[in-house]
């Protein structure tokens, strides 16, 4: 697992550490769901997203690989 230092604005760390406790969760569960849900995932989950998508739609690689991209742009984008 990969390490990384954050600055955050001490309101938003304060308000994210409360947060966590509330919860019962970690800082970083709560960051990495963050991520998640803003639709940036591990290349594994896209290469997987890619071979669903070609093999239910019968499409060369290329095809699929554009889909799959157009499709997580519009994910990230609230669409």
């Amino acid at each position: 697992m990969s390490r990384m230092t954050l600055t955050l604005d001490d309101s938003l760390y304060k308000a994210l550490k409360e947060t966590a406790a509330r919860q019962g969760r970690t800082i970083t569960n709560i960051v990495e769901e963050s991520l998640i849900l803003r639709g940036i995932k591990p290349m594994a989950s896209a290469q997987q997203l890619v071979a669903a998508a070609r093999e239910r739609a019968q499409m060369p690689e290329a095809d699929a690989l554009s889909l799959a991209s157009a499709e997580a742009r519009a994910s990230r984008q609230g669409r």
